[in-house]
């Protein structure tokens, strides 16, 4: 008898960790350490999605970021390879605007703006954080938030 070969089928997901961070609890006995995985998931045709994911070593927190991030996918609506029109949106003590660009024009975004925008799919925009803060978590959600009101996005 053979053995059966097992194809994986090719990961219909890019998958990026935006941010990986060693977090304690405090106990009795001293500090109990976890990791915290921010993950962002795209196919680059108008699907994304941000997962967080908590665990006792790195693999285990990437692989229920990842879980968390393909429940909270949702598409948006290109318009060639931009936007239809600028966005702005705040989560917590982050704040986004983006605007769409001509076709050539690139992807001119910093920091997790530019992780989520690529992985949506969007390749001429320019984006600016305006919020102070440089948690890359915040910041990748008021991303979503800001491509959560674009008109025809589902």
């Amino acid at each position: 008898m053979r053995p059966q070969h097992f194809v994986r089928k090719p990961e219909e997901f890019k998958e990026k960790v935006l941010d990986l961070r060693r977090v304690t609890r405090v106990v009795a006995g001293g500090k109990r350490f976890r990791f915290r995985a921010t993950l962002i998931i795209g196919d680059e045709k108008g699907q994304v999605g941000v997962g967080l994911g908590k665990g006792l070593d790195v693999q285990q927190s990437v692989g229920k970021a990842k879980v968390n991030a393909k429940k909270n996918l949702f598409r948006i609506h290109l318009k060639d390879r931009t936007i239809a029109h600028e966005v702005e949106a705040k989560f917590s003590a982050a704040h986004v605007k983006i605007k769409p660009a001509v076709n050539g024009h690139g992807l001119k975004a910093g920091g997790a703006v530019r992780v989520v925008l690529a992985l949506a799919g969007v390749k001429d925009a320019t984006a600016k954080c305006l919020g102070r803060t440089p948690n890359k978590l915040t910041n990748a959600l008021a991303t979503i938030e800001a491509l959560k009101q674009l008109r025809g996005t589902k």
